[in-house]
This record gives C-alpha cells, sequence and structure tokens, in this order.
C-alpha cells in the first residue's frame, strides 16, 4: 500500500453502504478526486467529521483501482462558522458545485483551489455582502480556467481611448465594448467606469487580495449581471445549489 499526502478541501459527500462516504476532493497535487471515507459513518469513527463538504487540510490516501481511500486527515479549517448560516452554506456548496465543475482528475487545479479557499472565508466576514462575494467567485473560477475576459479595451476593435472607453459587455463576446462596437450586439449590458475597474482588480490581483473592496449597491448590480451572464455562457451547467439562492437580475441576463 503505497501512500501519499495531498492538501485539499472537500467539495462534496455521499453516504455509500452502511458506514461508509464516497467524498469527491479538490487537491492541489490531484486536481479533483474521488476518496472513500471507510466508517466515517460510525459514531466514534476519526473519520466522521472531515468527511464534510468545506473540510480543508492534509488527506493521507492511498490509490486503489477505480478510486483513493483515505487513511489518515489533518484538518486545518473546517469552515464552522458558514455551517450555522444556511444561507452561506448554500453559496459555499455553490462554490463547491462550479469548482467541481471546472476541475478533472490529475489537472494542477493550485489556482482554484486557492480561491475556493479564500471564498469560503470571505463568505464568514459579515462585512462582504454575500452577493459579491459570489460575482468576484464566479469571475476569478472562468479567469483561471481560461476563460478570461477582456476587462482593458474593447474586444472588437481594441480601442481604449477616453472618446471610445467601453462601457458594455458582451458575455458571447468575451469582455468589453466600446459604444461603437456595442452596437453591432444584441446582449450587451451597460456597465459603470467603477464597475469596470472591479472586474479590472478581479482579474489582475493574486487570490489573497481578492475580497477587498465594496462597491455601491447600483455598480454592484451591475457586477452581478455581469457574472451571471458570463457564467451561464461558459460554465451552464446544472448546480443544484442555485435552486435556493436569489439569482439577482435574473430576468435581465
Amino acid at each position: 500500500m503505497n501512500l501519499e499526502t495531498v492538501t485539499g478541501l472537500v467539495l462534496s459527500a455521499m453516504p455509500i453502504g452502511e458506514y461508509d462516504k464516497r467524498l469527491v476532493i479538490l487537491s492541489k497535487e490531484r486536481g479533483k478526486i474521488s476518496a472513500f471515507a471507510k466508517g466515517a459513518r460510525r459514531q466514534n469513527s476519526a473519520l466522521m467529521a472531515c468527511s464534510q463538504p468545506f473540510s480543508f487540510g492534509q488527506f493521507t490516501i492511498y490509490q486503489g483501482k477505480n478510486s483513493y481511500t483515505i487513511n489518515n486527515v489533518q484538518i486545518q479549517n473546517y469552515f464552522e462558522d458558514l455551517r450555522t448560516d444556511l444561507e452561506k452554506v448554500t453559496y459555499g456548496m455553490y462554490f463547491c458545485e462550479v469548482a467541481s465543475y471546472l476541475t478533472y482528475e490529475n489537472i494542477e487545479s493550485t489556482g482554484l483551489l486557492k480561491l475556493l479557499y479564500q471564498s469560503l472565508k470571505a463568505l464568514g466576514n459579515d462585512k462582504l455582502p454575500k452577493e459579491l462575494v459570489r460575482a468576484v467567485f464566479e469571475l476569478k473560477a472562468l479567469d483561471f480556467n481560461g476563460e478570461t475576459p477582456q476587462v482593458f479595451a474593447c474586444v472588437k476593435c481594441r480601442k481604449k481611448t477616453e472618446e471610445e472607453y467601453p462601457k458594455n459587455f458582451s458575455a458571447k463576446m468575451g469582455g468589453l465594448l466600446c459604444k461603437s462596437c456595442s452596437a453591432l450586439f444584441s446582449d450587451t449590458i451597460l456597465i459603470s467606469p467603477p464597475t469596470v475597474y472591479a472586474m479590472q482588480h478581479i482579474i489582475t490581483s493574486s487570490v489573497e487580495k481578492l475580497y477587498t473592496f465594496i462597491l455601491k449597491q447600483e455598480f454592484l448590480q451591475e457586477l452581478i449581471c455581469v457574472a451571471n451572464a458570463y457564467m451561464k455562457c461558459y460554465a451552464n451547467g446544472n448546480f443544484q445549489s442555485l435552486q435556493m439562492l436569489e439569482i439577482p437580475l435574473q430576468d435581465l441576463t
């Protein structure tokens, strides 16, 4: 039995048989993996606490024929402050669903793992609107996945002069459009300069510095609308947690 240790976060957990659980873990070393936590549903199991979504730490595993089995776990963060708030839990589960949708086994996922960790921490900060955390997470997750929106110039003509400063966003085109080019497309979203600056911050900042700003409500609504449209265009998965969330500006995107 060859043991290895990976750093990761539990995305989901499913009961298997009478006493076991099947975990999906987003790991730094091996991307998204499935791992069995044998006996995790027994009352006195050492794996009971760590076999819950949001559990982050070091998982010692060994590889079987079709999946991994957990041998030992050292958990660093359970995100207990989220577990007592239904809305925060739902947002957190949505983030985990998106991370699962965007990742694969044996594909390096360090950036997305860090983003997920910092986003769960941000959900616990009551000074940050949860809708802002969600929009930032969505745009940065798609950035890590290779669908980076153009937020510094018109995605069509590349102009970025004062007269043609982009103030429209097209999810299908993948970025900002100047006034002239926006007339050619039907899916544009009118956005204000503060929203553009927020998008530039999201795309260029390190994960650790993402959640360092707050937007006025009118600009936050614009950012939500952009992130919602961009997700529908590039990651339109069946995210069950969204059924429990109130989708802002749903009818406008």
